[in-house]
């Protein structure tokens, strides 16, 4: 059987103090204490002033000291791909197919064909019905899990426990809040936005696609437009002599 989902994510853990921790580690830069007792003796207004002050200045190192753990359902393979392209501060552990039988997978429908024709829609859930019984012949005949998957496509769901310390967040939301991001993974990176500002508040005030967070939409002729709707942002482009 296959079945339809929808993308679920969860905040497992993350540092307790993170604010606290990433203060700690900044003063200690320059500090003859150690960490502990910086730790109990910075004040609240202290710690957002330094939080704020470092954030600007782009010297991020210390926000790794860091970070937060999700759990992922829901998204597609397609997304799966996109998401581990992000490598440094970033861990990952994924739903096997080679020793997981999907018997009843569930896919991604995009939004596009969801609210489309109805007839295609009703062909492609035809074809994940199709796949999904070709995958259980296989595995019945004998075939194992990890040469029937094949077969399946793109859109088949998986599970992901995904760590990402501060400041590689930050980098992730840069390009996947943007709206020019893949639908599917910006959707993804939305909701881990709003699970994170819950914890540490200062930190992610402004984070978001680069045009909120940097006052810089990089994306050129390609550019959606919001940053025009910014105070003081601009467009510039990444590709050598393209005008922003």
């Amino acid at each position: 059987m296959a079945r339809e989902t929808k993308l679920k994510v969860t905040l497992l853990s993350f540092t307790p103090d993170s604010e606290k921790n990433v203060v700690a580690a900044i003063r200690q830069c320059y500090s003859s204490v150690g960490a502990k007792e910086i730790k109990q003796k910075t004040d609240k207004e202290t710690r957002e002033r330094l939080i704020r002050q470092v954030m600007a200045s782009g010297h991020t190192s210390t926000l790794e000291h860091a970070s937060f753990t999700f759990s992922i359902e829901g998204v597609s393979r397609v997304t799966e791909i996109q998401l581990i392209r992000h490598r440094i501060g970033c861990s990952y552990s994924i739903q096997s197919g080679r020793y997981v039988k999907r018997g009843q997978a569930e896919y991604v429908i995009p939004p596009a064909i969801l609210n489309g024709d109805k007839k295609v829609l009703k062909k492609v859930r035809q074809h994940f019905k199709n796949t999904q019984e070709l995958y259980n012949e296989l595995i019945d005949l004998g075939v194992k899990a990890e040469d029937a998957r094949y077969c399946q496509p793109q859109s088949l769901k998986t599970k992901i426990v995904m760590t990402m310390n501060v400041r590689a967040l930050l980098h992730f939301f840069n390009l996947r809040c943007c709206k020019r991001a893949q639908w599917e993974i910006q959707a993804l990176a939305n909701k881990m936005l709003e699970l994170v500002k819950q914890k540490a508040p200062v930190i992610f005030e402004n984070a978001g696609a680069s045009c909120v967070s940097e006052g810089i939409c990089w994306e050129g002729g390609m550019s959606c437009g919001l940053w025009k709707t910014i105070p003081g942002a601009m467009l510039k482009s990444r590709i050598k002599n393209e005008k922003g």
